[in-house]
């Protein structure tokens, strides 16, 4: 492809133009530079790139079956550590793998408010000054339900963690260089144990693939049923997409949707992309002529006005973004 090259788009707002390229390109990035555009309008792009086809082992978690690893010699001792996954989940929180040992090591990899963080304990000493628990937190805003690759290398107590190819390196605290686990290590959550710990903390809900541990293809073993799935919960090995339908309105067009009788909870939810300042994006009636909702946009901002014609409070207006 010519650095020149340029590519004509539609000329209405609902046609579809389509460009193949004759030789594939790999990048990380990928960008758009409009070059022209309806002088009456304003600019205005919406783009997809669809890339080639890719096989994957994938696994989705339901947020309460966990899928354990469990050693041959029921414990493991390791000098040197590779695990390798990719995730995609809307969940904020959730734990995507962990292991333990009786010793007081552990290794979790866990999404906390959205954030990637590590924590690993190569050994400790409650009775002297060694403390060997280390976390490393990475990466934000990880429940978009897009894939994230997610690399864990570790020799003795110098790490390497790489979220998305952006990669931190550290040590890890204490005087140990082994990881000493027992029985197994376990992805999707931690198997209830009556340890505070283990009921405290949410399982992940969301879907992983590709998992590798020190070279044992998880996800491989999983669906040749090699792996035991705990007993709660549901272990599928398809990623389902969430299926949206834009809708584009007019400045007369409107969509009425039936309301749900005798409920006592409103609730909507919507992603909207517009370039006008000012318009209506939401308007209903409470029933029992007790008030109404409505949501628009007024100089740039959202605006919620919720009238109720019952109370003394008669009207809550809030109003966010610009």
């Amino acid at each position: 492809m010519e650095d020149d090259s340029a590519f004509p788009g539609n000329v209405n707002s609902d046609s579809v133009v389509r460009h193949d390229l004759q030789h594939p390109v790999i990048a990380r990035y990928v960008r758009i530079v409009p070059l022209d555009w309806n002088g009456e309008g304003r600019i205005g792009l919406r783009i997809e790139v669809y890339g080639c086809s890719y096989w994957a082992d994938v696994i989705n978690f339901d947020g309460h079956v966990v899928l354990p690893y469990r050693f041959r010699n029921k414990k493991m001792k390791t000098l040197k550590d590779v695990i390798a996954l990719k995730f995609k989940t809307s969940e904020s929180e959730g734990v995507i793998l962990h292991g333990e040992g009786q010793q007081g090591d552990y290794i979790t990899l866990e999404l906390k408010k959205a954030k990637l963080v590590f924590s690993l304990n190569l050994g400790s000493n409650q009775l002297g000054p060694i403390y060997g628990h280390t976390s490393v937190t990475t990466g934000s805003l990880l429940d978009d339900h897009h894939w994230h690759s997610v690399v864990i290398e570790r020799q003795g107590r110098s790490l390497n963690l790489t979220l998305d190819r952006s990669t931190q390196h550290f040590r890890t605290n204490g005087e140990f260089d082994y990881l000493d686990l027992d029985y197994e290590i376990t992805f999707g959550g931690i198997p209830f144990s009556g340890k505070p710990s283990s009921s405290s903390r949410k399982n992940f809900k969301g879907c992983m693939e590709n998992i590798n541990y020190n070279g044992i293809n998880i996800t491989d073993l999983a669906r040749r049923k090699k792996l035991e799935p705990s007993n709660v919960g549901n272990l599928s090995f398809t990623c389902v997409e969430p299926y949206t339908v834009p809708v584009f309105f007019n400045a007369t067009s409107y969509l009425e949707v039936p309301g749900w009788l005798h409920q006592d909870l409103f609730s909507v939810s919507f992603q909207f992309r517009t370039w006008n300042p000012n318009g209506l994006l939401l308007f209903s009636h409470f029933a029992d002529n007790l008030g109404n909702v409505e949501i628009d946009l007024t100089d740039s901002k959202v605006s919620v006005h919720i009238n109720i014609s019952q109370t003394k409070m008669s009207q809550i207006d809030i109003s966010s973004g610009q």
